[in-house]
């Protein structure tokens, strides 16, 4: 099959335009010929080498962490899912490669695609679905009338978070560039801040909840805007213990951890707040709950670019950019 394949690791590294073998098919895996698939900024980061202390791979690997497709085979162990059945997932850490014309993928990883969206559009939302879902669902628990601080509102993850806080009764708080307030606000922001004039940190305060995606300074900033036992939950890091754990890495690794994240959770506890880091898993039953809310109107997908195929690595420097209002995907079959 084709895949675009990292050599090596490498800040800004080209990919590879590949012929490779077709993934092995476990016992409890479907094999889903891609027709779509997303761009995120986490393809570079790995692709970059910044994740390879705790989420190593070993190069040649392929990228790529959405898909939307179409079910090809099946393990013999799967019951859920059958050939010719219209899926979509984010395939679990370690066996990610989206940028390829199939992928293997575990069964309790993958959901049926909603039905009244495009492939495309299927494909702009596992990982970003997943990653606002874990942060305001099942960390924070936001509760109606709660007050919820979403940066990056016009990005992959903003547009689809701000959608569910709405969806989940909280007032929601975003920053974005002049050009994209009024998306953000049709997304269902109540307060849309333009970052290149305003200070958020004048305009918000007493917030139950900040998600924060940007760097270590809009990351001190975001910590003083909520309220006494608040939580920051970070997708941007850095990792703190509770990750280390979950991961199960070893003494030295668990340690550097501690150490990166110790100015902000000693910022935190000297503010009454609490700061938690978020590094999304894959999670099937979680992509079916995003269905639905999908089908029934809740959430939208925003697409900002599509691709060709042959074109992956241009999506990925588009992504780079930062500029991109919602998701950049791929269009691998036409």
């Amino acid at each position: 099959m084709k895949a675009f394949v990292v050599d090596k690791y490498k800040k800004k590294g080209a990919l590879r335009f590949a012929k490779v073998q077709e993934p092995e098919v476990r016992d409890d895996d479907v094999m889903v010929s891609v027709y779509a698939t997303g761009v995120n900024v986490l393809d570079s980061k790995i692709r970059d080498g910044e994740f390879k202390l705790f989420l190593p791979y070993r190069p040649p690997f392929v990228l790529g962490h959405d898909v939307a497709g179409i079910v090809t085979r099946v393990g013999p162990k799967v019951r859920r899912f059958k050939a010719g059945d219209e899926v979509y997932a984010r395939p679990r850490d370690h066996r990610v490669g989206t940028f390829a014309e199939f992928i293997a993928v575990n069964e309790s990883d993958v959901a049926l695609k909603p039905k009244n969206i495009s492939m495309e559009e299927a494909a702009s939302i596992p990982l970003v679905g997943l990653t606002a879902w874990q942060a305001l669902v099942e960390v924070a628990k936001l509760k109606p009338s709660q007050k919820v601080f979403i940066q990056a509102g016009s990005g992959g993850v903003g547009t689809f978070a701000i959608q569910l806080a709405k969806h989940l009764g909280a007032t929601v708080a975003t920053t974005t560039g002049a050009k994209n307030i009024e998306l953000v606000k049709s997304l269902g922001a109540d307060v849309a801040i333009d970052y290149k004039t305003q200070d958020f940190e004048k305009v918000l305060s007493g917030y139950d909840v900040v998600l924060h995606s940007q760097d270590a300074k809009t990351l001190e900033k975001s910590l003083r805007v909520l309220k006494p036992g608040g939580l920051l939950i970070s997708i941007a890091g850095p990792p703190d213990p509770e990750f280390s754990r979950e991961l199960g890495l070893n003494l030295f690794l668990k340690l550097v951890i501690r150490l990166l994240s110790r100015g902000a959770r000693n910022k935190a506890q000297s503010l009454g707040v609490r700061y938690s880091f978020l590094f999304m898993r894959a999670q099937g039953q979680q992509l079916n709950e995003i269905t639905s809310l999908i089908e029934s109107g809740v959430i939208r997908p925003v697409v900002d670019k599509v691709f060709p195929f042959e074109k992956t690595a241009d999506a990925l420097v588009y992504v780079e950019t930062g500029r991109a209002r919602g998701k950049v995907v791929i269009a691998v079959k036409q």
